[in-house]
């Protein structure tokens, strides 16, 4: 049994190729009228190789060794520093970066992709470049000339790591509470950053000659709240008078001993004095920090997906290859008698926790690359009210991936773990590190209660539901295409699709109108209906792969795995839909009492 990382490029090129559609519309885009599904498959395979050839290889070493802090300084484990540069010298950091900031300018879908892979095969590796792609986008967004021209090149080539700095021991959260101070600097032209951060993911490493932190601060004059929030580059080391580099006022004091992760370092961060300069608009840092939270919430929603599909990958290998006991019945093509000992995928219970895990994964991993899609289309259509509609869709989708793909991850890898029974719970299958690795998942990046309230208080209940009715359009439109169908299992999929529509524009109705009278109405059930959405997004990706599958030849055992793992998802997990919503209607006749 081999339980090394197998990048799924088959099922990638079908939501690519087939779900999405995406070469069709690549050709409509004049910087990608060349792009086309052999092309992109190319880039998907030496991805593939790579990530598996170098990456992968480093977890289960990169987990025991961990990360070494010493004299203020951190040690990355064996061969971490090695494979990154490898990683920038073959260009991955810039792979959809746009060609005029030196980037290859790819779509925006291949980047998911890719992020998934990685994730799948070494999340901590992962986590120091994590923050390339939304460093990059925040600069070009915000940055002034001079630091688009100082620091900008080297950050999206993958020369130079950056941070986000945000947390302080008093704010998690709830970033109001601040206190990191920024005073003018009017000999350098720039500002000196004085206070402390905490959890800064790679804030200190050798990976890199230098790191650049993105640093949320206070002016002098700055008001109470967030509203008083500004945004700084400043640099671990620095250019003196004469042009050489020279060490900021940047310390680490300290990694954190952590549940997972631990090949990744999360530093205790001091600045003192350092050399900074400004971010955006005074006072509007938390808006430009934003472009870099919400790349980097897609990325972690793919890290869900990376999660479930490892520990799938190894539960399925493990489950057909271990012996116990008798099965009650087995497939035809099982060479030995049912009565005797099988391997325990035959068993129903082990049956269900497979199936479970292979809906999850390739469900999630179509609604991924979907908003991986409409962030094409929101960066290159050309037409101005196409992008924003579709930037509206992608920014409505995001907080339910973060939040729904990273909490299946870890229940997937707890799942996986019981498929192994005893031996999951050891070091050598590495199913107890998936699930100590992807419990963070939930937490950082806004914890998966944030995203719940971003979505229904912001997203849904704040511009009155508008970008919702756009994604439900695009779902009924999906169900109408089926419904009349005379295959009876698609009928009846479309069917049910398009009654969870109806369900959500209802349930929705009634929390705008409770909440008018009782204001703690949406935080009381968006966790619920955060989930609620989640479900009827798998759905939908499920009623389109069953489509695709009834029209595709029934000879071909893809198609035919595909619609057995659909039928199964409608007849089982979708249930947890009608559970989220009695949740919901209970939420709103019933408020919390107070533990």
């Amino acid at each position: 049994m081999s339980l090394d990382y197998q990048v799924p490029l088959r099922d990638m090129r079908f939501v690519i190729d087939e779900w999405i559609e995406a070469p069709a519309w690549w050709r409509s885009v004049p910087a990608w009228e060349d792009l086309d599904s052999a092309t992109a498959q190319q880039v998907l395979e030496e991805a593939a190789r790579f990530v598996m050839e170098r990456i992968a290889p480093l977890n289960p070493a990169g987990d025991l060794e961990g990360c070494r802090f010493e004299g203020g300084e951190v040690s990355m484990p064996t061969g971490f520093r090695e494979a990154y540069a490898d990683f920038v010298a073959a260009g991955w950091p810039t792979l959809a970066l746009d060609a005029d900031a030196g980037g290859q300018g790819l779509p925006q879908l291949l980047e998911v992709a890719l992020q998934e892979m990685l994730a799948a095969a070494n999340h901590a590796w992962l986590m120091s470049p994590g923050l390339t792609h939304g460093a990059t986008a925040c600069l070009m967004a915000h940055g002034s000339d001079a630091l688009k021209r100082d620091w900008l090149p080297k950050i999206a080539s993958g020369e130079w790591l950056a941070t986000m700095c945000l947390t302080e021991p008093q704010a998690g959260s709830d970033l109001a509470l601040l206190r990191a101070r920024a005073t003018p600097d009017a000999a350098h032209g720039a500002w000196r950053i004085d206070g402390s951060k905490i959890f800064i993911t790679g804030g200190e490493h050798d990976l890199t000659e230098n790191i650049v932190h993105l640093v949320l601060a206070r002016l002098p004059d700055a008001p109470a709240g967030t509203k008083g929030l500004s945004l700084f580059v400043v640099p671990k080391r620095t250019f003196g008078e004469t042009g050489e580099r020279v060490r900021n006022g940047v310390h680490c004091e300290g990694i954190e001993k952590k549940m997972g992760l631990k090949a990744s370092p999360t530093c205790s961060m001091r600045f003192e004095h350092a050399l900074g300069w400004l971010v955006g608009e005074p006072h509007r840092g938390l808006a430009s920090m934003f472009v870099m939270m919400n790349a980097a919430r897609l990325q972690v929603a793919m890290q869900g997906v990376g999660h479930a599909q490892l520990a799938w990958q190894r539960a399925h290998a493990y489950a057909h290859e271990r012996v116990q006991m008798r099965a009650v019945s087995a497939p035809a093509h099982y060479e030995g008698e049912p009565a005797q000992a099988a391997p325990i995928a035959f068993h129903p219970a082990m049956r269900r926790v497979l199936l479970d895990l292979r809906a999850t994964v390739e469900g999630e991993r179509a609604i991924g690359y979907w908003i991986g899609y409409w962030l094409d289309v929101a960066a290159r259509h050309p037409e101005a009210h196409e992008r924003e509609a579709a930037g509206r869709i992608a920014s409505l989708l995001t907080p339910v991936a973060k939040a729904f793909f990273t909490a299946n991850g870890f229940a997937a890898a707890s799942s996986a773990l019981q498929v192994f029974g005893g031996y999951g719970y050891i070091h050598d299958y590495g199913v107890e590190q998936i699930l100590r690795d992807s419990r963070v998942a939930m937490l950082y990046e806004g914890t998966n209660e944030i995203q719940a309230i971003d979505l229904l208080v912001r997203k849904v209940l704040g511009d009155g539901g508008e970008a919702l009715r756009a994604l439900l359009a695009h779902v009924t439109a999906e169900a109408a295409r089926c419904i009349a169908s005379q295959d009876r299992a698609l009928h009846g999929a479309c069917a049910r699709l398009d009654a969870l529509v109806v369900d959500v524009q209802r349930i929705t109705d009634e929390i705008r109108q409770g909440s008018a009278d009782d204001r703690e109405l949406p935080y009381r059930v968006a966790d619920d209906y955060l989930a609620l959405i989640g479900w009827l997004l798998l759905a939908f990706a499920w009623a389109r792969t069953l489509r695709i599958a009834t029209d595709a030849s029934a000879d071909d055992p893809f198609y035919a795995e595909k619609r057995v793992t659909a039928l199964y998802f409608f007849a089982y997990p979708l249930m947890a839909f009608d559970h989220r919503l009695r949740l919901i209607e209970t939420g709103g006749r019933d408020p919390l009492p107070y533990a």
